[in-house]
């Protein structure tokens, strides 16, 4: 959705297909698709993202996201058309103590980082022609995530426990999307091919699950009056299925060198989303 709400901005034309018309699931959908609508290029923005399922659901999250990207790199090479693959900062163990860079060793700790470390592995198998495009704790007006269940929060509690200690980079799905269209603009209008492999983009300086908490409760109680009182909270005390790293810091200086890309700051991408959420009534 935030691809086709910013192709507008950027004068591209953006077909914007998902299921049942495509399914990573079904190779001869991925094809098709191809073959009907000739694109210049194509951006792989599906994918299984449910973390804590995929611990019991691994089959299926193999399944999309490395299968299904092997098969959409296969219809992209058959047709020479350049792919752009969203991948994940959980490719990485989060026990580095710095920003990750493109070309530090990969360590999954969970299935979802797994299959998504598959995926890039099939893309780079299959087709010379691809960016794959990492990214961390994407912020979105769209969907489920974290900034929703914030603002839902503070509207139903009065007070709120949020993990302390693990650190990341929020980025705006719709900076993503436009960082996507720049990508994109710049490969389809050159034959360099130096330009293609793995970049990384987040939003500038970091800060820990918390520290987004607290913005997100900041803006709500300045707006709505809500009361709702942050408890900061070690990972231990909040256990989940999977396993997550505890640093998702992710170095864009690769991204920026090559595509001129200004991440923006983490705290404006989710000052935006969250006025944006409370301006459409959630």
């Amino acid at each position: 959705m935030a691809l086709a709400e910013r192709a507008a901005m950027h004068t591209v034309e953006c077909v914007c297909i998902g299921r049942p018309q495509v399914d990573l699931r079904e190779p001869d959908s991925l094809l098709e698709a191809i073959d009907s609508n000739t694109p210049d290029l194509v951006v792989n923005a599906g994918a299984y993202t449910a973390v804590d399922a995929a611990e019991t659901d691994r089959d299926t999250a193999f399944l999309i996201n490395a299968e299904g990207a092997r098969s959409l790199a296969k219809a992209c090479a058959q047709h020479s058309v350049p792919l752009i693959h969203l991948s994940t900062d959980y490719v990485f163990d989060g026990f580095a103590d710095r920003a990750y860079r493109e070309t530090d060793v990969l360590a999954p700790l969970n299935v979802y980082g797994a299959s998504k470390l598959a995926g890039e592995i099939a893309v780079r198998e299959e087709l010379t022609e691809h960016i794959i495009l990492r990214s961390s704790w994407v912020v979105s007006p769209f969907g489920k995530n974290f900034i929703k269940t914030m603002l839902r929060l503070a509207e139903d509690r009065d007070i709120a426990s949020v993990v302390d200690d693990q650190v990341g980079s929020p980025t705006g799905a719709l900076d993503i999307a436009d960082t996507i269209f720049q990508i994109a603009s710049v490969i389809t209008s050159t034959s360099k091919t130096d330009l293609f492999g793995t970049y990384h983009y987040c939003g500038r300086g970091y800060g820990s699950w918390a520290d987004v908490a607290e913005l997100v409760f900041r803006i709500s109680q300045n707006r709505k009056n809500s009361k709702i009182v942050l408890k900061r909270i070690p990972s231990s005390e909040y256990p989940t299925p999977a396993k997550r790293p505890f640093n998702s810091r992710l170095e864009t200086t690769k991204i920026e060198r090559v595509f001129n890309v200004t991440p923006s700051e983490w705290t404006a991408s989710v000052t935006r989303t969250v006025n944006r959420l409370i301006d459409e009534g959630l």
